[in-house]
């Protein structure tokens, strides 16, 4: 991986995906805002309202990621997230693993 990713991304990022990997509403409204840059046509996107329903540092998280989205132009696969992301595909659209996402 070629891409410069800060260490406050990476960290954020990292968050977001434990938390995406979990089984609570606040896991539910981080994966879907991950998914959404997965693959928002397979996955669904994700309703900017659903911050309103996450703490204050995950929404935070979300604003450092989105950034990190806008700026690398890259899929988190590229960026060595593809088994992670991988995963919660499977915990929150099942349907889909048997597709490739």
């Amino acid at each position: 991986m070629n891409i410069d990713v800060s260490a406050p991304q990476k960290a954020a990022l990292e968050r977001l995906i434990a938390i995406a990997q979990g089984n609570t509403g606040q896991s539910r409204r981080v994966a879907d805002f991950l998914l959404a840059w997965w693959n928002a046509g397979e996955c669904g996107s994700f309703d900017l309202t659903n911050l309103w329903g996450v703490d204050s540092d995950i929404a935070s998280d979300m604003a450092e990621v989105f950034a990190l989205i806008a700026r690398v132009h890259k899929y988190p696969d590229t960026l060595g997230y593809g088994e992670q992301f991988q995963q919660i595909v499977a915990e929150w659209h099942p349907e889909l693993t048997l597709k490739k996402v």
